[in-house]
């Protein structure tokens, strides 16, 4: 029986002499693992739909527990993220991320959207850091690692001064309980506007520096090490 889903291509690998074996994000069955088969070729019917970045209604036939992309209608194949590398590694980042936060027949709705939007704002060109980072903060909460940007979790008070941030409870805390590691004004407020749901945020300090804590806070809950985010992360300085 076919299943038709739109997804997102997360990783693609060559296998055989003309194949590809492809993991995509789907909303209704989470990752799908599938062969793509003679997408090598020159002139091949479905090679777009092997590549990076692509967001596309797959069909997938299944046989004996395994799926094979036999149709695809594209959506969008985000190209102009090639444009430099900088886009590049910060559209891996974001896969590479949504790969490691899926699961295979777990709906990933929400995280499916926020991934194609976050390709969306890099695919744009006007966008970088920022919009990276809003990825991260929404994957991290999809995935049950809340990023909390508000009053001290320790003593209740509003965060003034130095901050801190514990990556054991994602949390920001006051200077007066200096739970965890130096945070920034400027990466605090960033964070405290994006995980409001102001994406007026605009590039910066705050939204580079920003990343580079998300990076490590899903590093520590994740035991990965994201190196396509951290090579985006350093092209981005």
């Amino acid at each position: 029986m076919d299943l038709k889903a739109d997804g997102l291509v997360l990783r693609a690998t060559d296998y055989g002499e003309n194949d590809k074996m492809v993991t995509v994000l789907t909303a209704e069955h989470g990752k799908i693992g599938a062969s793509m088969r003679g997408v090598r070729k020159a002139g091949a019917k479905l090679r777009f739909a092997c590549q990076p970045f692509c967001f596309a209604e797959y069909v997938f036939a299944e046989k004996n527990g395994r799926y094979t992309v036999v149709q695809a209608s594209l959506h969008d194949g985000f190209y102009d993220i090639r444009n430099s590398i900088e886009t590049f590694y910060a559209a891996a980042g974001v896969t590479e991320v949504a790969d490691v936060l899926s699961r295979e027949e777990m709906p990933a709705g929400a995280l499916l959207v926020c991934a194609v939007e976050a390709l969306e704002r890099l695919d744009g060109g006007k966008e970088g850091a920022a919009a990276v980072a809003r990825f991260l903060l929404q994957a991290a909460t999809l995935a049950g690692y809340p990023v909390t940007a508000g009053d001290c979790p320790v003593c209740g008070r509003p965060i003034a001064g130095r901050r801190y941030f514990d990556m054991a409870s994602g949390a920001f805390n006051c200077s007066e309980c200096a739970v965890g590691v130096p945070a920034s004004p400027s990466t605090y407020a960033f964070l405290r506007k994006a995980a409001a749901g102001d994406v007026s945020a605009e590039e910066g300090d705050g939204a580079l520096r920003a990343l580079r804590l998300l990076k490590t806070y899903l590093s520590y809950q994740t035991d990965t090490p994201f190196p396509a985010l951290e090579q985006a992360i350093s092209l981005l300085k």
